[in-house]
C-alpha cells in the first residue's frame, strides 16, 4: 500500500474529498497511489491537506540523495558477491572528474582514488572512469587533427574550449542520469579498468 493511500486512510478520506482538500485532481492522487512518486507542489499541497511532513508521503525508505541497492559482481572464480551501490556516492565520483576537465590525468586518478575509498568497486564507477579515459585519449588526438588543419590560433582556441566543454556535458548528462535512472548516459560497452 502506498504511503499516501495510508495516510488518506488514516484520515479516514476518500480520493475525491482529498482531492477537494488539496486542490489536486482524483487522477493524480490515483497514479500516486499506485506509485508515481509525488514531488513539488503536489507534495506540499498533499502533507498540507492531511496535515502530515512531505517526507511521510515520499515512497522511498532512503533519503532520495543516498539510495543503496545491491550489485552482483562476478569474481574470478565464478562466485557470487554482492556489492552495495551508493548512488550518491557513485554521483560524486562522476563529478569529482568536473574538478579537472583542464587536467586530464586528474579526471581519471582522482575518481578512481575515491571509487576505491568510498568502496564503491562496481560497474558503474568503472564505467564512469571508463568514459574519463576514453575522453582523455581522444581530446589529444582531435586537438592535433585541429592544429594540422591550420586553421589559425582561434579555430585552435575554439578546439580546446569545445573540448573541455564536451566533457563538461559528459559528466553533467551522466549526473543527471546516476540521479533519474540510476544509470549511465554515456557509457562504453566494455571496461577500461
Amino acid at each position: 500500500m502506498s504511503k499516501l493511500k495510508a495516510a488518506r486512510e488514516q484520515k479516514s478520506l476518500t480520493q475525491e474529498e482529498l482531492s477537494e482538500k488539496s486542490k489536486i485532481s482524483v487522477r493524480t492522487i490515483q497514479r500516486i497511489e499506485s506509485g508515481t512518486e509525488p514531488k513539488g507542489h503536489t507534495l506540499k499541497a498533499l502533507a498540507k491537506a492531511l496535515d502530515v511532513e512531505e517526507s511521510s508521503l515520499q515512497e522511498s525508505s532512503f533519503s532520495r540523495e543516498n539510495p543503496v541497492e545491491i550489485e552482483k559482481v562476478e569474481n574470478p572464480d565464478q562466485k557470487e558477491e554482492k556489492a552495495e551501490i551508493n548512488y550518491f556516492s557513485i554521483k560524486m565520483i562522476n563529478l569529482s572528474s568536473l574538478l579537472f576537465v583542464i587536467l586530464p590525468p586528474l579526471n581519471i586518478l582522482v575518481p578512481l582514488f575515491l571509487m576505491f575509498k568510498m568502496k564503491q568497486n562496481n560497474s558503474l564507477a568503472r564505467q564512469i572512469i571508463s568514459v574519463q579515459m576514453m575522453w582523455t585519449a581522444m581530446a589529444p588526438i582531435v586537438f592535433m587533427l585541429g592544429i594540422f588543419l591550420k586553421l589559425g590560433r582561434q579555430f585552435t582556441l575554439m578546439i580546446i574550449i569545445l573540448i573541455i566543454l564536451s566533457n563538461v556535458f559528459i559528466i553533467l548528462r551522466n549526473a543527471a542520469e546516476i540521479d533519474r535512472k540510476k544509470k549511465l548516459y554515456f557509457s562504453l560497452k566494455f571496461s577500461m579498468i
